[in-house]
């Protein structure tokens, strides 16, 4: 029988998650788009044109943190499989907003898609 595809565990997806939480808030949109394989995807919101490659990855989270967003992460599951969620909230200069955040792990570990799914009815202004 051949080897079953190998997956990163709970415990590294969940850290990796919270990591990338931390990373945010703290500004390093380079170390947040290292969490992520070269070839990687974002959908933020699902529906939205992805974002796809390191290069867009580093520059999507660039922006984010520039235009003054703050993530929280409320909390954080993990799969038998290879993905991730999160329920978050991200808060910007007049607006907030609540959401869930799922993450699609490649067998190195590194994070090969994220989808926030949020819409018009999760965010409000403050």
């Amino acid at each position: 029988m051949p080897d079953a595809k190998r997956t990163p565990d709970t415990a590294h997806m969940k850290a990796t998650m919270r990591r990338y939480v931390d990373l945010f808030n703290a500004g390093e949109h380079t170390a947040v788009a290292d969490l992520y394989a070269d070839e990687a995807m974002i959908e933020d919101p699902v529906g939205k044109r992805p974002v796809t490659g390191r290069a867009a990855i580093e520059k999507f989270y660039a922006d984010s943190i520039a235009a003054g967003a703050k993530l929280t992460a409320h909390e954080v599951t993990g799969s038998y499989g290879n993905r991730s969620a999160m329920r978050f909230s991200a808060d910007l200069p007049g607006l907030h907003i609540d959401g869930i955040e799922v993450m699609t792990f490649g067998e190195d570990g590194k994070v090969v898609r994220m989808e926030a799914f949020w819409g018009p009815d999760d965010f409000q202004a403050v």
